[in-house]
């Protein structure tokens, strides 16, 4: 495995790096660059509205679950939940300006949910 040693403010000592040793880092958000086009971060679509090219509105996005190995958008639709897998296939277009994700979901899919 490689290690990576980089000096961080307030730790000055061995005992302090090694308190700090496993922990997760995270980045201001503001730090993060600016993504356009398709591209997004899956924290600055929570909310989006979701239209689909077959079934038009089809929720609004309140998490993406990316604990599996295909990620997907967790779509809240009146009382239930439709999954669509996030892929540049799938996805359409990102309106930032209307917060509004459009998709081409594969045939048969969101009709599992609605069913």
């Amino acid at each position: 495995s490689t290690l990576l040693r980089i000096k961080f403010e307030e730790v000055d000592t061995e005992i302090d790096a090694e308190s700090l040793l496993g922990t997760e880092l995270y980045l201001p958000l503001d730090l993060l660059p600016k993504l356009t086009g398709n591209k997004f971060y899956y924290h600055e679509i929570i909310g989006f509205k979701v239209i689909d090219t077959h079934h038009g509105a089809i929720g609004i996005i309140k998490a993406v679950n990316d604990s599996t190995a295909q990620h997907l958008f967790e779509i809240e639709y009146l009382s239930q939940e439709i999954l669509i897998p996030i892929n540049d296939q799938i996805i359409v277009k990102v309106e930032r300006e209307t917060n509004t994700l459009f998709v081409n979901a594969p045939e048969g899919l969101i009709d599992l949910y609605l069913q």
